[in-house]
C-alpha cells in the first residue's frame, strides 16, 4: 500500500516535536544516561521559535497586537531571529534593538526576515547589565510609537506556554525515565515551561540552570561581563532571573 503523504503545513506549524538523542560514546561507562533534545530541528534552528509563536499568537488573540502592527523587542539575536520568522509569517513589521556585542550572522539573519535593527553600542563588546538595561530602555522608547507593540521578553509570561510542549515531549520521548533536566537559561521562560509538565509527572526531577561563571547572579555571585551570547544578563528583574 502507498503511504499517505503528510499534509503541507505552514512554517510555524513545523515548530516543535524535535528529536532526542542519547550520547553513547562520550559518556563514561557506568554513568547516567545522557540525552540531548535537538532543538536545532526547529525552523530557525532554535528553541526560541516556540516562544516567538506563543507570544505573537497570544498578543494577537487578545487584541494587543492588531493586524499589521509592529512588534518591538530587545535581543541577543536568537529570540530576534525567531520573532523575525514569526512576524514574517504573520505579516507584522519588526523593530529589533541589538548590539555590536553580538554576532553579525544573527544580525544578517534577522534582516533577511525583514527586521529593522537599532543598535546599542557596547563597552568593548562586553555583555553586561549596563548593556542589557540600555537595550531595554531603547526598546521601551521605540514601543511608544503609534501602532507598536513591545514583546518585552523578560516580563512576557505568554512565552511559558510555548515551552510546555517541550517538557511534554521530553517526558514522552524518555518514557518517563528522567532524573534531571539541565538547561542553559535565557529568558527563564524555557526552564519554567519545561519544568511545569516534568514536575507534574514527577516532582522529584532535578532542574539545573546553567549560567556564565563570570556573571553567576543565580548562584549568588556578583554581576559581571562575559562573552556568551543570549544568557547571563547580570541582574534579577521582576522575579525572572535570566535572559
Amino acid at each position: 500500500m502507498r503511504a499517505e503523504a503528510s499534509p503541507i503545513c505552514g512554517v510555524l506549524d513545523a515548530i516543535g516535536n524535535t528529536p532526542i538523542i542519547e550520547f553513547r560514546r562520550i559518556v563514561p561507562h557506568g554513568s547516567a544516561r545522557v540525552l540531548a533534545k535537538l532543538e536545532s530541528a526547529n525552523p530557525t534552528g532554535s528553541m526560541k521559535d516556540r516562544m516567538a509563536k506563543a507570544v505573537i499568537e497570544a498578543a494577537e488573540s487578545n487584541g494587543r497586537l492588531p493586524p499589521g502592527a509592529t512588534v518591538v523587542e530587545y535581543t541577543a539575536g536568537t529570540t530576534g531571529i525567531s520573532l523575525a520568522l514569526a512576524c514574517a509569517a504573520k505579516q507584522h513589521p519588526l523593530e529589533i534593538v541589538y548590539s555590536d556585542a553580538f554576532s553579525d550572522e544573527k544580525r544578517v539573519t534577522m534582516k533577511a526576515f525583514g527586521a529593522h535593527i537599532t543598535d546599542v553600542k557596547s563597552d568593548q563588546k562586553r555583555i553586561n547589565e549596563a548593556l542589557v538595561k540600555e537595550m531595554i530602555r531603547t526598546a521601551a522608547e521605540i514601543s511608544r510609537r503609534p501602532g507598536h507593540w513591545w514583546c518585552d521578553q523578560l516580563n512576557n509570561h505568554d512565552a511559558i506556554a510555548g515551552y510546555i510542549p517541550l517538557g511534554n515531549e521530553i517526558w514522552e520521548q524518555t518514557g518517563g525515565r528522567i532524573n534531571a533536566f539541565v538547561h542553559a537559561v535565557s529568558t527563564a521562560h524555557s526552564i519554567h515551561g519545561v519544568t511545569q509538565p516534568l514536575w507534574t509527572h514527577n516532582p522529584r526531577i532535578e532542574i539545573t540552570a546553567v549560567e556564565p561563571s563570570e556573571s553567576a547572579v543565580l548562584s549568588g555571585g556578583p554581576t559581571g561581563s562575559h562573552k556568551i551570547e543570549g544568557i547571563g544578563i547580570g541582574f534579577i528583574r521582576c522575579g525572572i532571573r535570566v535572559w
